[in-house]
């Protein structure tokens, strides 16, 4: 149940410029399931992306933060929308007083839908008993 901030970026569709953003996760008791926007994300094997949303399985790269501000891929552009709240710990990270301009501030909420996501789960499970 740890809240970690972490980079998330949707992969599917496009190429390494897709909405991208930083903010708070939280993690299943397993560390299986990463929650975050009223997603869930499971590790996968994907093409381009190295979790999968569970819901909807378009693929995503999910990681730390970097210290060096280069979250997207070196080919990657675009702005990466970081929550708010986690501006002082990001800043921390970076080891800067202010923000580049690569990020664009919003308003999040903790949205993680683990009632809904274990629901689902289960339900797969018991088409594969």
């Amino acid at each position: 149940m740890i809240h970690d901030l972490m980079y998330v970026e949707l992969k599917t569709g496009f190429a390494d410029n897709g909405p991208a953003w930083i903010g708070y996760v939280k993690r299943s008791k397993s560390g299986k399931t990463i929650y975050f926007n009223d997603h869930a994300f499971q590790r996968g094997n994907g093409i381009s992306g190295n979790y999968y949303d569970v819901e909807t399985g378009e693929e995503y790269w999910i990681s730390g933060v970097k210290k060096r501000e280069s979250n997207r891929h070196w080919a990657g552009q675009g702005k990466i929308m970081l929550d708010r709240r986690a501006v002082p710990e990001l800043l921390e990270i970076i080891g800067e007083d202010t923000l580049p301009g690569l990020f664009e501030l919003i308003d999040m909420e903790d949205r993680f839908p683990v009632e809904r996501i274990a629901a689902i789960l289960n339900k797969q499970k018991e088409r594969c008993v």
